[in-house]
C-alpha cells in the first residue's frame, strides 16, 4: 500500500503539477523548467519507477498470500478464476501501467531530460510517447486501485 501510494501519488504529481509547470515556465522564458528537469525530474522519477515495480512485486505477493485453494493465486488472479475476477483486472491493468512506466515513459524521458543522446526531433517525439503512456496511466489509476482493493471491501467476485 505505501509503495503503491507513492507510485500512484507521482505519476498524478507529474501529470496534475510537473508537465503544466513547465510548460507555464516555458511559455514565460524562465529558466524553471532547467531547474525542473535536471534536478527535480530525474529524482522524482527514480522513486516513480521503483515505486511502481515493488508496488507490482508486493502485489504479486499479496495475491498469493491471500489464495486459499490449491495453486497460485496469481494465476487465479491472471486467469480471472471465479473469486478473482475484480481483483484479476486490477492485477492486469497495473501491470499494464508497471509495462508503461519501464518501457514507455522512461526510456522516453531519458531523451527528453537530456541523460541519453538524442536530436531535438527524438526528443519531441519521446516527450510525446512519455506523455501518451503517463496520461494513459493516470485514467487506468483509477480502476486499477477500485480493483486491488474491492477485493477486501467485501465485493463477491
Amino acid at each position: 500500500v505505501v509503495v503503491g501510494i507513492a507510485w500512484i501519488g507521482l505519476l498524478y504529481y507529474f501529470n496534475a503539477v510537473q508537465v503544466p509547470a513547465v510548460g507555464a515556465a516555458l511559455a514565460d522564458g524562465d529558466p524553471g523548467p532547467a531547474a525542473i528537469n535536471k534536478y527535480v525530474a530525474p529524482r522524482a522519477l527514480f522513486w516513480f519507477r521503483w515505486a511502481a515495480l515493488l508496488t507490482w512485486l508486493t502485489g504479486a505477493m499479496a495475491l498469493e498470500a491471500m489464495h486459499t485453494a490449491a495453486g497460485s493465486g496469481f494465476v487465479a488472479a491472471f486467469t480471472f478464476a471465479e473469486g478473482y475476477k475484480i481483483i484479476g483486472m486490477g492485477a492486469w491493468l497495473g501491470t499494464i501501467m508497471l509495462f508503461n512506466v519501464w518501457v514507455l515513459i522512461w526510456p522516453n524521458q531519458k531523451k527528453v531530460l537530456g541523460l541519453v543522446e538524442a536530436s531535438d526531433e527524438a526528443k519531441a517525439k519521446a516527450g510525446f510517447v512519455a506523455l501518451m503512456a503517463s496520461r494513459t496511466n493516470t485514467l487506468l489509476s483509477i480502476p486499477m486501485l477500485l480493483g486491488m482493493t474491492a477485493y477486501g471491501h467485501g465485493l463477491p467476485f
